[in-house]
Formats: structure tokens, sequence, C-alpha cells
């Protein structure tokens, strides 16, 4: 997902009530994921602020991830025996930046070596 698109409870068309539930199973599923997987909690985040009412272009959204998923199904957290001891970290905020509730996004990530081992994204 594009930083910069922004998906919101506004667009597009409610889901029915089989299609919402299904939905919402695949948001509950996909939560296990982002502890290995963390390219995935962006759009994770984005998808699972609408669980409440969906709609068609929310499960659009959650169908490129699972292509997403499927076509790169080794990108996983990796940590190799010939790692170095070198401890990094980075930080990001973006100041009111959510269109539905005008809160900041904030997040960093941990590095030792080149094995993330420690990441963290919140809306404040």
């Amino acid at each position: 997902m594009v930083h910069s698109s922004r998906v919101s409870s506004s667009t597009g068309t409610q889901l029915t009530d089989i299609e919402t539930s299904a939905y919402r199973r695949l948001i509950g599923k996909l939560i296990y994921l982002t502890n290995t997987r963390p390219d995935i909690v962006f759009m994770f985040n984005n998808l699972s602020q609408f669980i409440s009412s969906p709609t068609n272009l929310h499960q659009q959204a959650a169908f490129r991830l699972l292509w997403y998923l499927k076509g790169n199904p080794g990108n996983i957290i990796f940590f190799p025996s010939n790692n170095t001891l070198q401890l990094r970290g980075f930080s990001d905020s973006n100041w009111a930046t959510c269109p539905e509730t005008r809160k900041s996004v904030t997040g960093y990530s941990i590095f030792l070596g080149d094995s993330l081992v420690s990441w963290k994204s919140k809306k404040q």
C-alpha cells in the first residue's frame, strides 16, 4: 500500500452482513502475521480501523494484501548466525496524518546487525 494513499469510511459501498463477517474474520487472522511480517503492518493498521463498517474498497485492499502475501512467501524475519552485534534504531512520526481522527502516527524499529528485533507503530 502506498503511504500517501488513504482509505476512509466514506468511500465505497457498504458490505452485506455476510461479507462484513468474512472481512472481520480475515482481519482477525491477519493480525497474527504482523508478528513475523513487519512489511504488512502499515496496511493492516489501515484496514483494521474499519472493522465496524467496511466497504468494498476495504475488502479489495484486504484481497490485495492477500495477493501480496501469496507472491512474497519468504519475506519473514530471519536471524542469520553470522550477525554482527551493532544495535541500530530508526523512528518516524507523521503529524495528524490519519484523515479520520487527525491523530499522529509514530513508529520505530530496532535492528541488531541486519535482523529486526523490535518495532512498533502507534496512533496517538
